[in-house]
């Protein structure tokens, strides 16, 4: 999962919203240009949907409340790209490094790195994998010691992603990944991800498991319900999560929602922060509820 360092307790100031209380510190460095912003790290995320008889679950962890940073949030299986996610050699399906550089509005390079970089993930943190030995066909149970041995090396870095399907025989399954949206972490933190979402469906034959160490459980549960109990304060969130969750609750099913993932718009939702009449005024562009007003010496 993106977003992984470490800071003071957070706080939740209304509904589940993760705010951490340095944040009004930081911006006011910002303004007042004594913080450098730095370079964001480019990241993926996958939301992985399962049909239900009530509608899609969506794959969910949570944070170790340990984790200081967000600790006790929910989130998705993802991370930081590999640099050598871009390496050419890796095995493809679906549509080329040139169709999803233009949807992604990046490079081909690029593309291939944060496709990549979304499906190694998923299987390190999730143990599902988007790769079959053909264009057509998708791995099936991926359990075993022998998938856990490769899982753990691609985690350690020992392995690169490229390697790990070469050596099974395996073609990243592009065609199976549909890119939602994407979020920068606003220039105040000092840990930042250009982070791209993407919506996938569970594969048939395989099973989510809790594979990573950052989180202390995962659930399956279906947008609407999640989006309800963080607005009632019982799931903490951070803004790009609640606003993924709510854009998945019209889609019916995980097939509409991948046909969807077509139409949904990818401008980068970037944190603006701003000193007005001696007020900080935090606020996400397009997304109003997540707008925080902090008065100079007061609480966020």
């Amino acid at each position: 999962m993106p977003n992984g360092q470490h800071g003071p307790s957070p706080t939740q100031p209304a509904g589940g919203q993760w705010y951490p209380p340095e944040w009004p510190d930081r911006i006011r460095a910002l303004a007042d240009g004594a913080l450098t912003p730095v370079a964001p790290r480019r990241a993926a995320t996958v939301m992985l949907l399962r049909d239900t008889p009530s509608g899609p679950a969506v794959h969910m962890l949570r944070r170790r409340a340990s984790m200081a940073f967000a600790g006790g949030a929910y989130a998705y299986p993802g991370g930081g790209v590999d640099p050598r996610d871009e390496d050419r050699r890796i095995g493809w399906a679906g549509p080329g490094r040139d169709v999803w550089a233009e949807r992604l509005g990046t490079d081909a390079a690029t593309a291939q790195a944060i496709v990549c970089g979304a499906v190694r993930e998923t299987f390190e943190e999730a143990g599902v994998l988007l790769a079959g030995e053909t264009p057509d066909t998708v791995v099936g149970d991926t359990t075993g010691d022998d998938w856990e041995a490769d899982r753990a090396a691609l985690v350690a870095r020992e392995l690169s992603f490229a390697e790990f399907l070469d050596r099974r025989g395996l073609l990243l399954r592009s065609d199976l990944l549909g890119a939602w949206a994407r979020w920068i972490t606003p220039e105040f933190e000092p840990r930042r991800y250009d982070t791209w979402f993407f919506v996938a469906a569970l594969p048939e034959g395989q099973r989510t498991r809790n594979a990573s160490t950052e989180a202390d459980r995962t659930v399956w549960i279906r947008p609407t319900e999640a989006a309800a109990r963080y607005d009632a304060g019982e799931l903490l969130m951070m803004p790009p999560t609640i606003s993924t969750l709510r854009s998945l609750e019209p889609h019916p099913t995980a097939s509409a929602a991948l046909t969807a993932a077509a139409r949904q718009d990818l401008t980068p939702v970037l944190a603006q922060a701003e000193l007005i009449d001696g007020e900080l005024v935090l606020s996400w562009p397009g997304h109003d509820e997540f707008t925080k007003r902090v008065r100079p010496g007061g609480p966020a």
